[in-house]
């Protein structure tokens, strides 16, 4: 173990982290990680937990939410399960549980923040706390879209996990990228590294690795286009204090050119089967 960079929670409380390399797993781990987290989700301001658009980078994190609606519609349909139970991990404010559910989609959601659930209540999807309301449900797909970054205690948040899919069925997780160009690129003000709301950060090797002892096989990378643009427009304001919009969209656009090669997007979606 040893230290890859030091950084800051650049969006709310101005103190620092480090960030702890695992040769092992090829990952990083935020320290100290706090153990009251709570406080540093602002329920006015962060954006997973409500629905505002005060600012241009709200309106354009709400605008590439809603095209990823139809592109992971789109994806979880192309598994062709033979049952379509569903369980969101992190649902947020729901938009994703509603989009299933309007569908043929049996879908359920997570979501332990009691701001983002009475968000979610406003739009008729009824979110649960936490893992007991499930009631020793099975699932064909689990997703956690953004969210496997957040989870405390991860060893024991992977069991818990894969022992709510069935067999063979898909597990879907979404994570920033660590060895991406922006990441490089921004250093200790790269936003995707949030800390400390993020407490760990992958890379590609981490994830098959951190799920290969829990029976779940790699069955495909994808990447995530936008979140390049979205990071890179967020890391100019924390380097320069400004919204350097044209420098964040086309730093955005040489990350995911860079991607092309490398195959190092910003973010990438894995999608992991429970082999028995």
């Amino acid at each position: 173990m040893k230290l890859y960079l030091k950084t800051k929670d650049y969006f709310h409380t101005q103190e620092s982290f480090d960030l702890i390399y695992n040769p092992d797993l090829d990952m990083l781990a935020t320290n100290p990680q706090p153990e009251d987290l709570d406080v540093y989700y602002p329920s006015d301001s962060y954006i997973s937990h409500n629905d505002q658009q005060k600012s241009i980078i709200d309106k354009i994190y709400k605008y590439i939410k809603d095209y990823s609606l139809n592109k992971k519609l789109h994806l979880i349909d192309s598994l062709n399960t033979v049952h379509k139970n569903l369980l969101d991990i992190g649902a947020g404010t729901g938009d994703f549980v509603k989009k299933m559910n309007s569908t043929s989609w049996n879908a359920q959601g997570i979501e332990p923040n009691i701001d983002a659930r009475k968000q979610a209540q406003k739009k008729n999807v009824v979110l649960h706390k936490d893992y007991e309301a499930l009631k020793n449900n099975t699932y064909d797909i689990i997703t956690l879209w953004h969210v496997l970054e957040h989870l405390p205690n991860l060893d024991e948040q992977i069991i818990k996990i894969t022992s709510l899919l069935k067999t063979n069925g898909y597990l879907i997780v979404a994570v920033p990228n660590f060895k991406s160009y922006d990441a490089h690129h921004y250093q200790q003000f790269w936003a995707a590294y949030d800390t400390p709301r993020h407490l760990w950060h992958f890379s590609r090797n981490s994830i098959p690795q951190l799920f290969n002892n829990h029976n779940m096989e790699l069955v495909q990378i994808k990447p995530m286009y936008f979140d390049s643009f979205y990071v890179s427009l967020l890391s100019e304001k924390y380097k320069s204090g400004k919204n350097n919009y044209l420098k964040g969209f086309m730093l955005g656009l040489i990350s995911n050119v860079n991607a092309i090669y490398t195959k190092e997007y910003s973010s990438l979606i894995y999608i992991l089967r429970k082999s028995k």
